[in-house]
């Protein structure tokens, strides 16, 4: 999954920041990537720009598809809680047949999108009006949509998220940008979470003209606030 998001958002898929990713060596990553441009996966290895081929392209979209229903049916049928779901997730999507995916989609109602916004494959432009927290100006109401897949594989930062109402379709307002220090300021669910760039650049929103974002009423979230 890592490598489809990657080729998605920056053209290519980088070898240095795979091994920053996942936190193996550099070393262990080439290895891999040249395994995998042998089994026809991938192309570009050594000074070229890296992809996927068009056979490793539709494997990823299959195991991205997986993972993201798995997500949906842990959280609505199982009542499995959002922190847990991306990891237990990994765990179970390899094991599930064309036949049963197909089930799942028709049960959960064909979604388009994970439980934290991201895309479904395929479905790349279902959010691409929405907009990096970062890139919003002071002042602005907004509604969360998304927590870039980049987040969800850092558990860290994806319960701080979670713990403080920062979840899609909660309502919030920008209070302040702050360049010199690379922070910004948000209010949602009643309180002030001050973020840095590089966490807000993963966070998306679209504009609200809601007057009653300051209250800790999140009734609009699809998330009840235990999860």
């Amino acid at each position: 999954m890592s490598m489809l998001v990657m080729e998605r958002d920056q053209g290519e898929i980088i070898a240095a920041r795979l091994a920053e990713m996942l936190a193996v060596a550099p070393a262990t990553v080439a290895m891999t990537l040249k395994r995998m441009e042998r089994d026809n996966w991938i192309i570009g290895t050594g000074r070229k720009a890296i992809h996927l081929t068009e056979t490793g392209r539709q494997a990823a979209f299959s195991i991205t598809r997986r993972h993201m229903l798995t997500e949906w049916l842990l959280i609505r049928i199982l009542k499995v809680p959002l922190p847990m779901v991306h990891d237990e997730a990994h765990g179970i999507e390899h094991a599930i047949s064309p036949q049963l995916e197909e089930r799942m989609r028709e049960i959960l109602d064909d979604p388009k999108v994970c439980p934290h916004g991201n895309p479904f494959p395929g479905f790349e432009s279902f959010t691409s009006n929405w907009i990096p927290l970062v890139d919003i100006p002071a002042g602005e109401k907004v509604i969360i949509r998304r927590i870039h897949e980049f987040a969800e594989d850092n558990p860290e930062l994806l319960e701080f998220l979670i713990n403080n109402k920062i979840l899609p379709g909660s309502h919030a307002k920008i209070l302040t940008i702050l360049p010199f220090n690379q922070t910004i300021a948000i209010e949602v669910g009643g309180a002030i979470i001050t973020l840095g760039f590089a966490t807000a650049r993963y966070i998306f929103a679209e504009r609200s003209e809601r007057d009653d974002l300051i209250s800790a009423d999140q009734g609009d979230s699809q998330f009840s606030p235990d999860l």
